[in-house]
């Protein structure tokens, strides 16, 4: 396979070098692994109910396997450049890949809470490792020019995980059961690693790897409010998704049915909101990392307020989905510019903040919907949504592109 890493002589130090020709091949399958992953870690919030009453626990604690998913990705995260220094990168994104298999047949067979957390433990270590990688890769598969597109294609895995991974496996889990979905999550994570295995060329290990690079990295200008930023954000995103489907159940009054169909809503517009948001961070990068949150925000507080009628929610809900589309998109172009020359490092940094939102958000919208309920769950989320926004506009450094409208 085609060797498109930097050339040895090139210090550890300087910008990752990007190749003359395009390896779309290669992004593709990064973005089926993105896919495969992102639907697993979804998929409880989708089968929350019948997977709590399979194994005879709360809801609150089947929760909870969204909780240890994300704090054991937080540190496989900060650690897997570390632990990974001088492995290919190709071997080692096909072996996370790998774990995520052996993740989702654990979850599958599950005979209770223990082996659902051990799976979902392992599904942690695959999330974190990979998404951490995922942005330096793109980077290194493309020219320079092309890394914006090659990142939207990525996340449109993200999307399309969005778009199945909750409403296909909500009406799934109603047919063959959750076990049922799981395993067929993990066919999905077989077509990523076979996929990868046929177009991922040689990529040897780039950036310092070496222990403490992520402190040097968080001293830079802007790196520690912006991991703030992101920590705030997908907080408030995640307290709100987890348990939407309580929500939808018992404040909109929905069966599996009409659940399914908003979830579907949702993930499509997410969908769209890949294409769309593009147009908006080449105009202002800083602008468009505002708008997400602030308009999550305002959602989420109607939703509270005045949530319980299925035409309402179902367009707040859809446009949730076309809006937050663009923050992941947004916030890994905002870390290729802000420290391009160790761009694993950012990934990694941006990989723990966003997996210990996921962990708060569950952990907070767990505790407010035994004590408050779902509007409570969404109050919530809209108060840590407008504090990111906040935060974004009083101290986030900005770094848009030459040439920005806005």
């Amino acid at each position: 396979m085609t060797d498109i890493s930097t050339p040895p002589d090139m210090a550890l130090s300087a910008p990752i070098a990007t190749p003359d020709q395009p390896a779309w091949g290669a992004v593709l399958s990064m973005s089926l692994g993105v896919f495969a992953l992102v639907t697993a870690e979804f998929l409880p919030a989708s089968l929350l109910t019948p997977l709590a009453e399979g194994l005879q626990i709360s809801k609150g604690a089947a929760g909870q396997a969204v909780t240890a998913t994300a704090f054991v990705a937080l540190f496989t995260s900060l650690f897997i450049s570390t632990l990974a220094r001088g492995i290919d990168r190709r071997i080692v994104l096909m072996g996370l890949s790998l774990l995520l298999i052996v993740s989702n047949l654990i979850v599958a067979a599950a005979p209770g809470l223990t082996m659902l957390l051990l799976g979902r433990i392992l599904m942690g270590i695959a999330l974190g490792g990979f998404w951490s990688l995922s942005v330096a890769t793109v980077m290194r598969l493309v020219p320079e020019a092309s890394i914006p597109r090659a990142l939207a294609i990525m996340f449109m895995g993200v999307s399309a995980a969005t778009v199945f991974a909750v409403p296909v496996g909500s009406y799934l889990g109603a047919m063959i059961g959750w076990r049922g979905v799981f395993l067929a999550a993990t066919g999905l994570g077989v077509a990523a690693l076979l996929v990868q295995l046929l177009t991922l060329p040689s990529l040897p290990a780039q950036g310092s790897g070496r222990p403490g690079v992520l402190v040097e990295v968080l001293r830079r200008p802007g790196m520690g409010i912006g991991m703030i930023a992101v920590l705030l954000v997908f907080a408030g995103h995640f307290t709100f998704f987890t348990y939407i489907r309580p929500f939808l159940e018992n404040v909109t009054g929905l069966g599996v049915d009409g659940v399914t169909a908003i979830l579907f809503a949702f993930g499509f517009a997410n969908f769209v909101g890949t294409y769309l948001i593009a147009y908006l961070i080449e105009r202002s990068l800083w602008f468009a990392m505002l708008l997400m949150p602030l308009v999550m925000a305002v959602l989420a507080l109607l939703l509270s307020a005045f949530g319980g009628v299925t035409a309402m929610d179902a367009v707040m809900i859809a446009l949730w989905g076309l809006v937050f589309a663009g923050v992941p998109v947004s916030w890994s172009t905002w870390i290729t510019r802000t420290i391009p020359d160790e761009a694993e490092a950012g990934g990694s940094l941006i990989v723990a903040a966003i997996n210990f939102a996921i962990a708060m958000g569950a952990g907070l919208g767990g505790v407010a919907l035994e004590l408050s309920g779902p509007r409570g769950v969404f109050l919530i989320s809209g108060i840590i949504l407008a504090i990111a926004a906040l935060t974004i506009i009083s101290r986030v450094r900005r770094v848009d592109a030459p040439g920005s409208a806005i």
